[in-house]
């Protein structure tokens, strides 16, 4: 059966529709064709076949331009839009539909058809899906997808940007080494960071180091999680990438660099450092999480965008196995991802309480009094001024009020992304309660496909991430790296819905007894209307590009190019 890819799965930086220029060249005669209708020797008859024959010959070559999308080895700028799938979790009227449903279910077992796909160098999530059928006003209102308001990556850079690159891109005397720790979108920051600050030093990058993780027992290194070769062809224009120090260039002793203030800027990284690297030949800064300011010249804030979204893809084997469990998720309907922070080290380090009793805080509040580093809530509140000032995550309980207030369908299904919650099923019992059909990447897999990954927390994670990147609707329980993460790359890759839970706000009103159930569900879904519209990143400390892609990332169609 013929690929439906055509149809249903679009590639956002492939345009589909030809340019202008290109319609110009199709409908353009050449001289010696001009000369035939113009010949007074030529036969009417003649001349009306030639015509025909021209614009028969026209709409074939525009109708073959269409079908077969352009190449990938370049981005340009188009617009993305969620791209709706025909599939439903009803009934389809359409017999068209039932068509393409079944050739869907066709090539289902086949690795080359319906599942995410590589388009240039981003990673295109699978079409989120049509929900129609017998639903309430509520859940049509979960259902919908943003508006996404014109805006479409734009990557474009300066002219001067350009001009330095020729230079930077072949750096071989200044080498900028980075030593990321932390969980794995906590180390995906750091790398970002990483290229920005090899850029504003005009150094080489040598490919990151992922310091072991002491709490996951971790010791990935970049080329278990990342794919080296893409993100080194993937930054070529910007900097040199190298997988290794050249010998000329090693020391017996290097000093690392550690002590950096938070939110520093590009002025005071070269002021700080640039000389040093000239000096030396060799920097190794380590602890970077959050020491690059939030708001970079445009063109820097561009290429944070270029690694988060595009440099850094998941290596094959990670790309692999998580295409594969979305697509077991998608192909049966539309499902929600929730990351649950419900993992014992989670509820240590925020100094919060689990909702599973007495017991269990125990346990938690002895590992605090021994282990006190862990800690990095406000020591200095109480845990009900920690949870009412949004620094706690959302437990099991309260995830299944939130959901049914925002008119999620009881017969809705739940990808659980996150590690192991303490407590284990207990800890998701008032979730599972409401809603049933929770599902987890355990129980998508097929013998052996996690086995590779069951010593690795950030692969795990990774996995997680991919199917979270498909799902149609995505909602942290807490803030963290992985939620802004995800809320921004699917808002770069055409505004999925992203719900952000307004903690702050929401969670006084859990407390109000005398709201009934129906005011309780309007003032919770007024309070998330933001995820209906993109919002522009402001200028503060927390918001970063990566999160809020709009506008340095994103422009309106016909604003700019990759």
């Amino acid at each position: 059966m013929a690929r439906p890819s055509g149809r249903i799965i679009k590639n956002p930086f492939m345009s589909l529709t030809p340019s202008p220029r290109s319609l110009t060249q199709l409908f353009s005669v050449s001289p010696p064709l001009t000369s035939l209708f113009s010949s007074k020797k030529t036969s009417p008859s003649l001349s009306i076949f030639i015509l025909s024959f021209l614009f028969s010959f026209t709409f074939l070559g525009i109708s073959i331009f269409r079908f077969f999308p352009s190449s990938q080895d370049s981005i340009h700028c188009s617009i993305i839009s969620p791209t709706t799938s025909p599939i439903s979790s009803h009934p389809l009227p359409s017999s068209y539909s039932q068509i393409i449903l079944t050739s869907l279910l066709s090539g289902i077992n086949s690795d080359n058809k319906i599942q995410p796909r590589i388009g240039g160098t981003a990673m295109v999530p699978l079409p989120v899906h049509l929900v129609s059928g017998n639903l309430s006003e509520e859940e049509t209102e979960f259902w919908k997808q943003p508006d996404s308001n014109g805006y479409r990556p734009c990557l474009g850079s300066t002219v001067g940007y350009r001009k330095r690159s020729a230079k930077i891109s072949k750096e071989k005397n200044r080498f900028l080494v980075v030593v990321a720790a932390g969980g794995l979108n906590q180390q995906k920051n750091q790398i970002i960071d990483a290229v920005v600050i090899a850029r504003i030093l005009e150094a080489a990058l040598v490919l990151p180091v992922l310091q072991v993780n002491m709490i996951w027992e971790d010791e990935s290194e970049f080329p278990d999680i990342f794919d080296v070769e893409h993100f080194k062809k993937t930054l070529r224009a910007d900097i040199r990438v190298v997988s290794s120090l050249p010998s000329s260039h090693l020391v017996a002793k290097q000093t690392i660099v550690t002590q950096i203030p938070y939110g520093v800027s590009p002025f005071w990284i070269r002021a700080k450092f640039f000389k040093q690297l000239n000096q030396e030949g060799v920097l190794v800064l380590k602890g970077l999480d959050s020491k690059l300011s939030k708001n970079l010249p445009s063109d820097l804030q561009k290429l944070r965008c270029k690694v988060a979204f595009h440099a850094l893809r998941f290596s094959k084997p990670i790309l692999q196995v998580g295409n594969q469990l979305a697509r077991r998720m998608w192909i049966e309907g539309p499902y929600i991802s929730l990351h649950l922070r419900l993992e014992k080290d989670v509820w240590v380090r925020t100094g919060c309480r689990t909702g599973l009793g007495p017991e269990y805080d125990q346990i938690i509040t002895q590992i605090q009094k021994t282990q006190p580093q862990y800690l990095t809530g406000r020591v200095n509140m109480s845990y009900s001024q920690r949870r009412l000032s949004g620094l706690c995550p959302l437990n099991a309980f309260e995830m299944a009020r939130l959901l049914k207030a925002l008119g999620a369908p009881q017969s809705g299904r739940f990808y659980i992304a996150g590690g192991e919650p303490f407590g284990g099923s207990k800890a998701l019992e008032p979730l599972a309660a409401v809603f049933p059909n929770l599902v987890r990447k355990e129980m998508l897999a097929r013998d052996g496909e996690l086995s590779p990954f069951l010593n690795s927390s950030s692969a795990l994670s990774a996995i997680d991430y991919i199917v979270s990147f498909n799902s149609d609707i995505f909602i942290p329980s807490h803030g963290g790296n992985m939620g802004r993460a995800l809320q921004g790359h699917r808002a770069y890759m055409g505004h999925r819905k992203s719900i952000r839970p307004n903690k702050r706000t929401m969670l006084p009103f859990f407390e109000d007894s005398s709201i009934s159930d129906e005011e309780f569900s309007s003032i919770i879904r007024s309070l998330h209307n933001k995820s209906m519209k993109p919002e522009p990143r402001k200028k503060q400390r927390d918001y970063d590009v990566i999160a809020y892609p709009v506008p340095e990332c994103m422009c309106r169609h016909g604003s700019g190019i990759f």
